[in-house]
């Protein structure tokens, strides 16, 4: 009987004793002012890389595959000073480390920044101005905060790559745009306080919420219940992209009947940037509200109001920042004495966002979203179908034109079109009144017409996220997926600038726009040049599987998409009357993805880290239509583009030094490329009056690239005070293949195109910031909350982006289809050799002070970029203008050649000032 009492009891005190025995690190993470709990803090055991996350109590708790003996405990978030806790693990016993408190970042750091970056994406619509590839703000690592803080302003690409190789969510929602694949960053605009709360992953590191790029993803949570309870007032005044800026925020926390909320309105704005007349015009509502309804559900709403408007700024040639300078544009004039820019973006998308939270179990979690976003993006221009060319920089009004003279340079017009163009060069608005006023008399159309190139587009998004814990070792995370967009695309008149209508009627090749309206005369507010809808959607779920063990974590995850896309033409266009109206084919994509990767730790200090991953993803819509304005020709033998890439890096932790070593690699396949210009030279007999000059569409089909590099972080803490840090990121970014090109044209006799056969682009460089950056730099942090930093930026290898129009036969073929007689090898070599632009190095500084007076705080900081002045080239494209031999050689034989390449320059000096209120 004994023996059975004895049993019994041990068999229903052996779970207890269990339990009394589990290994347990838990602990909670306090405000050091106020005291309220922290949720969202990342909570990390260094030596395992085990990572979670204080809930809304702000506690957390570690309980499977504890490290032993002495370890470290870090916490972090965006916003506060991260620190670290040593604390010591024994088996079966339980260390709680409560109370933790963090210290509100004095600094801000990531707030100037991302303020930065945010506005320099609105600059223009060229791959220049896609300046950081899908870094919104930083991350805990030193290259990756260097490469958004540092690199930024000389439009560097993070391993090469355009932004659309990366994902930007928020709420597990996808922001990046289907018709390019890239984020709008504008989207959100102006409300930094409320886009702090991120969980970045780098390159093809596993994401909880998505398969992901090759560049990483960004998750912007905004649930009500993540901010910290308080408010925040911020006033800003800079000389970049805008002069002054004003926020709002405030949070509530949890409160009583388990609600909580968040605001957040700004204001930005200013008649002009850095370059002439770039105003900005920018405002930002958001609103969080979030209902706990029990333990398990939760229910989050989110709007997102950021409509935002400014001046756009030209690149130019060599010649025009010559004769005036780097903050030249020629997009704008004078009208009734002020500065009136003719090229305005306009973006006005809100978003709304419902999202549900149910916590299945404590170890399974469930996230269903839906999300509608709507509204326009505009990118207004001078339409001058009856009159001169109204720029100000048009090749026949500078100098160089005169010079060029086939008779011999022209220097008593070279002189008067210097003067002119140094006294005046910008749009003469009286005069394009003055034209419109007088075919208003003589009753003929406009000459000139301010109008808007239009996309309106509705976009719905559901999906739901799934994690779960499916033992003490593996984490499954799973995610379906569905997208619809209807793309509303067409031309609206803003102004009739004086002028009594506009002819429907393309001017260069007398054909009419709208077939079945033909010689429609068009007022203010009314579709000219096209109208037709892109219509999307895209069907995808992605399955991950994590495995983390004591010595070795790895991961394995795949992914499934189908994309359709079809055009649908509402009006039928005269030159291709059979394929503009109505409704084109469907066109369906498949997509796959498969990557994985491990974490290998030799010791606390030492991993190493590889992932390798391959991706076939659809084309953009950009991209696969060769010109949808006109007809639904789709791009020939259009196919999936093709991604491999792998990465392997060291890592290198302790107190004092955190380092990062990563040698990468990507192979990009059947890529296309589409773009717009005016070519001459064009060596073939289809073009209408056997002309040598259209308006083409230059599609580059079927390109493949090459990435391959090592980016180096490392930091060091030397003193309590003192940070030291270098980064170098060395890459090479080329051409793999001679990909084909082909033109369209309305004015070819031939509707399907010319095709050139290849262009030989093979080993060329990508053009599109410096593939070589490096970074020194320091920063001091006084125990008087103060701080200073100064950062030095060297880069190289940065070059002109080729017209591979001139890189096929077309460049050596005369109009009969024959080689130029006069063709000589040597001479094309020296012609067609590419422009590298000249090294320069970029010195900034940083720094601010912040005061806490009872529970509130007072901060100040300021930052001057290019201390020294620096002038440099960030990018620039070659013109398209001489397609061929004879005329590029002609030319380039001018001390001052007519149609050189277009730059962009940087900013010389600029500021950024900022003060902040907390309560």
């Amino acid at each position: 009987m004994k023996r059975k009492l004895l049993a019994l009891i041990v068999t229903i005190c052996s779970p207890i004793l269990l339990i009394a025995q589990q290994t347990l690190v838990k602990g909670s993470v306090k405000d050091v002012a106020t005291f309220e709990p922290i949720p969202g803090v990342t909570v990390t055991i260094e030596s395992s890389l085990q990572t979670t996350l204080t809930d809304a109590l702000g506690t957390f708790e570690f309980s499977e595959n504890l490290p032993l003996g002495e370890q470290v405990l870090k916490i972090e978030k965006t916003g506060y000073i991260t620190k670290r806790y040593p604390i010591v693990i024994k088996t079966g016993k339980t260390v709680d480390i409560s109370d933790m408190t963090m210290a509100i970042d004095v600094s801000d750091s990531a707030d100037l920044f991302t303020i930065t970056l945010s506005d320099d994406e609105l600059n223009d619509d060229t791959s220049a101005s896609d300046n950081i590839s899908g870094l919104l703000q930083s991350s805990q690592d030193v290259f990756q905060r260097t490469a958004a803080f540092e690199f930024s302003s000389s439009f560097f690409k993070v391993r090469g790559l355009d932004s659309e190789n990366g994902s930007v969510l928020i709420n597990g929602i996808e922001m990046n745009k289907l018709f390019n694949g890239r984020p709008q960053w504008s989207n959100w605009g102006g409300l930094n306080d409320v886009v702090r709360n991120q969980e970045l992953t780098t390159g093809l590191a596993p994401s909880n919420y998505t398969f992901g790029g090759i560049l990483g993803t960004n998750n912007i949570n905004t649930r009500a219940s993540s901010y910290r309870r308080g408010g925040r007032v911020t006033y800003s005044s800079s000389n970049r992209s805008y002069t002054h800026r004003v926020m709002g925020t405030y949070a509530s926390g949890l409160v009583k009947g388990d609600w909580a909320y968040a605001i957040s309105v700004g204001r930005r704005w200013g008649n002009e940037g850095y370059q002439d007349a770039t105003f900005y015009d920018a405002n930002s509502i958001f609103a969080s509200v979030e209902k706990k309804i029990n333990d398990k559900h939760s229910l989050n709403f989110t709007s997102i109001y950021a409509p935002n408007r400014r001046g756009k700024s030209s690149p130019n040639t060599q010649e025009v920042y010559d004769l005036k300078d780097i903050r030249y544009n020629e997009y704008w004039g004078y009208h009734d004495g002020e500065k009136r820019n003719s090229r305005i973006k306009e973006v006005v998308e809100p978003i709304l966002m419902l999202n549900h939270y149910w916590d299945i179990s404590d170890k399974t979690k469930l996230n269903t979203n839906i999300a509608y976003q709507f509204g326009k993006l505009g990118n207004s221009r001078l339409d001058y179908s009856g009159g001169a060319n109204p720029s100000p920089t048009y090749y026949q009004l500078l100098p160089s034109y005169a010079l060029a003279d086939p008779d011999g340079p022209d220097y008593d017009t070279a002189y008067q079109l210097e003067q002119n163009f140094l006294n005046n060069g910008q749009i003469d608005w009286n005069r394009i009144y003055d034209a419109n006023l007088t075919n208003n008399i003589i009753g003929t159309p406009n000459a000139y017409v301010l109008y808007e190139d239009r996309s309106d587009d509705q976009q719905l998004t559901v999906n739901s996220i799934f994690s779960s814990e499916i033992s003490e070792n593996i984490l499954l995370n799973a995610r379906i997926d569905y997208k619809n967009l209807n793309s509303e695309n067409f031309a609206e008149i803003m102004d009739l600038l004086g002028g009594s209508g506009y002819l429907n009627l393309d001017s260069f090749d007398n054909f009419q726009y709208d077939l079945q309206n033909p010689d429609r005369i068009v007022g203010e507010g009314g579709k000219i040049r096209y109208n037709y809808n892109l219509l999307a959607s895209v069907v995808s779920g992605y399955t991950q599987a994590l495995f983390k063990y004591n010595k070795i974590d790895f991961y394995l995850s795949g992914s499934l998409s189908t994309t359709t896309y079809q055009r649908e033409g509402l009006w039928q266009h005269e030159r291709y009357q059979d394929n503009s109206l109505g409704k084109g084919e469907k066109l369906t994509f498949n997509g796959f993805g498969a990557k994985g990767g491990f974490t290998y730790k030799i010791t606390g200090k030492h991993l190493l880290d590889v992932n390798a991953g391959y991706i076939t993803k659809a084309p953009s819509l950009r991209n696969t239509y060769s010109n949808a304005r006109e007809n639904d020709a789709v791009v020939r033998s259009i196919e999936e583009e093709k991604i491999t890439s792998v990465d392997a890096s060291y890592i290198f932790r302790s107190p004092i030094i955190k380092a990062r070593i990563t040698a990468f690699y990507t192979k990009i396949e059947d890529a296309n490329e589409i773009s717009f210009y005016y070519a001459d030279g064009i060596s073939s007999f289809e073009i209408e009056d056997n002309d040598s000059s259209a308006f083409v569409q230059e599609i580059l089909q079927g390109i493949d690239k090459k990435h391959l590099g090592t980016e180096i972080g490392i930091e060091a803490q030397v003193t309590p005070t003192i940070k030291l840090k270098g980064v170098a990121s060395i890459g090479q970014y080329t051409y793999d293949n001679n990909p084909n090109l082909y033109l369209t044209s309305s004015s070819f006799t031939n509707e399907n195109g010319i095709d050139f056969g290849q262009s030989n682009l093979k080993n060329y460089k990508i053009a599109g910031g410096p593939q070589k950056a490096y970074s020194l730099g320091f920063e001091y942090r006084d125990p008087d909350y103060w701080w200073v930093g100064a950062t030095s930026n060297f880069f190289t290898n940065t070059y002109v982006d080729i017209s591979p129009l001139t890189r096929t036969r077309n460049f050596y073929l005369d109009s009969d289809g024959l080689p130029f007689n006069d063709y000589d090898p040597e001479i094309a070599k020296q012609l067609l050799k590419r422009e590298r632009f000249d090294d320069y190095m970029v010195v900034n500084l940083i720094g601010g002070k912040s005061w806490k007076i009872n529970d509130y705080y007072i901060g100040f900081f300021a930052s001057i970029n290019n201390l020294l002045n620096k002038t440099y080239k960030t990018g620039g494209f070659e013109q398209g203008r001489n397609a061929n031999y004879q005329e590029l050689k002609e030319d380039a034989s001018n001390d001052t050649p007519v149609f050189s390449p277009k730059y962009w320059y940087g900013r010389g000096t600029t500021y950024f000032v900022n003060v902040y209120f907390r309560f």
